[in-house]
C-alpha cells in the first residue's frame, strides 16, 4: 500500500476519534465531566506549574513531548499498529471532547483561536507521522509472516523515516506558535 493511502487511513482514524469524542460529549456531557473532574483538577494544577515556567522552557517541553509521542508510536508500530491507531483515535477524541466543553464554556471562536494557529502545523504532523508509523508497522508485520517481503523492510523503514522526519520538523513551528502566539490571540478574545 502506498503512503498516500496510509495518510488517508490516518485521517479516517483521527476522524473516528473526533466523531466518538463529540458523540460521547453530547450523550453524557455531565457524566464525563463528573468522572474526570478530579483528573481535570490535577491536570489544571500541573498545567499552572508548567505555565509558570519561562516561555522557552514551555516551548521546549511541548516540542519534546510531541516528538517523543510520534517517535514512540513509530517504534512500537510493529506491535499490530496498536499505538498509532490508538494515538489517532484518542487524539481525535480528546480534541473534540475538549473543543465541545470549551466551546460551551467560552465560545467557538475561542476554540478556533486556541487550536488553529498551531494546529495548522501540529495536525498534519500527527497525520503524517502516524501514517508513517502505520505504513512501517504494517510492513514489519507482513515481513514477519512472509519471507519474500522481508527484503522490502529496510526500504520501507528508510521511506517512512523520511515522512517521520517531515512530521517532526512540523512540530517545531507548532510548538513555537502554541507557546508564543496562541496565548496572545486568546488574550484578545
Amino acid at each position: 500500500m502506498n503512503y498516500r493511502r496510509w495518510v488517508f487511513v490516518a485521517i479516517i482514524l483521527f476522524g473516528i476519534g473526533i466523531v466518538f469524542g463529540i458523540i460521547l460529549t453530547l450523550v453524557t456531557p455531565t457524566g464525563i465531566a463528573g468522572l474526570l473532574s478530579e483528573d481535570l483538577a490535577a491536570l489544571e494544577e500541573q498545567l499552572s506549574r508548567i505555565l509558570a515556567l519561562p516561555n522557552l522552557l514551555i516551548c521546549i517541553f511541548i516540542f519534546i513531548k510531541n516528538v517523543s509521542t510520534l517517535v514512540l508510536s513509530f517504534i512500537l508500530s510493529p506491535i499490530f499498529c496498536l499505538v498509532p491507531i490508538l494515538s489517532l483515535i484518542i487524539n481525535g477524541g480528546v480534541l473534540s471532547f475538549v473543543s465541545v466543553v470549551v466551546a460551551e464554556e467560552e465560545s467557538l471562536g475561542f476554540v478556533l483561536v486556541g487550536l488553529l494557529p498551531h494546529g495548522i502545523f501540529e495536525l498534519p504532523a500527527l497525520i503524517i507521522g502516524q501514517a508513517a508509523a502505520l505504513s512501517f508497522g504494517t510492513m514489519a508485520i507482513v515481513a514477519l509472516f512472509k519471507k519474500e517481503r522481508r527484503n522490502l523492510l529496510s526500504s520501507s523503514l528508510r521511506q517512512n523515516l523520511k515522512y517521520l522526519s517531515i512530521a517532526l520538523a512540523l512540530l517545531l513551528p507548532a510548538a513555537i506558535i502554541e507557546t508564543y502566539i496562541t496565548p496572545l490571540l486568546l488574550d484578545l478574545i
